[in-house]
């Protein structure tokens, strides 16, 4: 029996940039290192434009980097369904693509990552859904979870950069931007976070600041901060000790480079946190606003696996700064404690970098499960 190595991604775009984000990283590594055809429907093509630039949005289906993109909407006509399909986020599948899948369809619902205890429980488990069966798939930090999403070269490309001062150079040029010997912060973030307090407590720096903002929603509020209408890529503002450059919206392999060329970096929601992390720079996490104050109990959760064997002092100025985003007050003592643990942050999070990568990623551990259920339900034939 020949074995059909198609896979189908559906990417329902909700929170702007993360799903897309994930989905699109997925798909470039499932081919490129597991050698499967990828088939990924997108519901929103403007929005995924801003990270896959070659997208044209008027197109039903094209072809990108050996991906076929398929825009997906209400009167989509579906292929018959591919033998593995992935749901990423729990996005629902529409009833007529849901029609073309077989009982045999390996149908696995890709959640969001969490640090929380009980994703080791979960992971993996399934339900019937009529004759279909869903697999319910949690990426984790544990080897007991889905893993991360990571190519297995990043860490080491991301640690390249950073000690190769000639890339770093060229990547500063290509934003006509010199390199600076200040501190370098990395800003993306959601637009409630407590912007103006950031900006405020890093202009108080006892250290000089070069903070790089790629252009997105929250240019309104730092356009208020130092008193200006609108803010346009290339402008740059200096306030006291902070120097801030407003550059273009990055697409994922330079704004891997930022990461990594930055000291420090603010992230939100997923692809970004997953980023920093290997990038292996002290960084400080948003995630996504929910209800009933889960965001808070997915960050604790985190902060207290991922920073278990920090030094006490350290530790305490990375929860501190990271309770204090979450809030709406930034003292500039937090700020200013962070700074001072930069050294240590920035040789615990290399070796915490260095640590994750060890354990199988969650692309690989994506396959070995769809390859194990596919040889359970039709034995030696494949």
């Amino acid at each position: 029996m020949a074995i059909d190595k198609t896979w189908d991604i559906f990417c329902k775009i909700v929170d702007n940039f993360g799903d897309i984000g994930i989905c699109w990283r997925l798909a470039k590594q499932l081919r490129s290192e597991h050698q499967l055809t990828i088939r990924l429907y997108i519901d929103d093509l403007h929005i995924a434009n801003q990270l896959i630039p070659a997208i044209d949005t008027s197109l039903e289906q094209q072809s990108i980097e050996g991906i076929s993109i398929i825009a997906w909407h209400a009167d989509t006509k579906f292929q018959p369904a591919a033998p593995v399909v992935i749901e990423s986020f729990a996005c629902e599948l529409p009833p007529n693509y849901l029609n073309t899948m077989q009982p045999s369809t390996v149908w696995i619902n890709l959640d969001y990552l969490s640090a929380e205890s009980w994703v080791d429980d979960f992971h993996a488990k399934s339900s019937k859904r009529g004759a279909l069966t869903r697999h319910f798939f949690f990426p984790g930090f544990t080897p007991s979870t889905g893993g991360l999403l990571r190519e297995y070269d990043i860490v080491k490309e991301q640690q390249s950069l950073d000690k190769a001062a000639a890339h770093q150079q060229d990547f500063w040029q290509s934003l006509g931007l010199a390199p600076s010997p200040n501190v370098k912060v990395s800003l993306f973030c959601y637009p409630h976070a407590p912007i103006s307090a950031l900006l405020s407590a890093m202009a108080q720096s006892s250290l000089p600041i070069s903070c790089y903002v790629p252009a997105s929603s929250i240019l309104s509020s730092v356009a208020e901060f130092f008193g200006q209408s609108t803010l346009q890529i290339g402008d740059t503002l200096t306030k006291q000790n902070l120097t801030l450059h407003v550059i273009p919206f990055l697409s994922q392999s330079d704004y891997d480079k930022l990461l990594g060329c930055c000291d420090i970096n603010f992230v939100r929601g997923e692809d970004s946190w997953i980023r920093a992390i290997w990038a292996g720079k002290p960084f400080i996490w948003q995630p996504y606003l929910q209800t009933e104050q889960t965001h808070i109990k997915k960050l604790h959760a985190f902060l207290d696996l991922f920073y278990a064997d920090c030094a006490a002092t350290t530790k305490a100025a990375t929860f501190n700064l990271h309770n204090a985003w979450l809030s709406e007050q930034i003292p500039a003592g937090i700020w200013q404690d962070y700074l001072s643990q930069l050294n240590p942050l920035n040789a615990y999070n290399r070796q915490q970098s260095n640590a994750l990568a060890q354990q199988t990623d969650l692309s690989t551990k994506l396959v070995i499960f769809s390859e194990k259920i596919i040889k359970n339900i039709f034995g030696n034939k494949v």
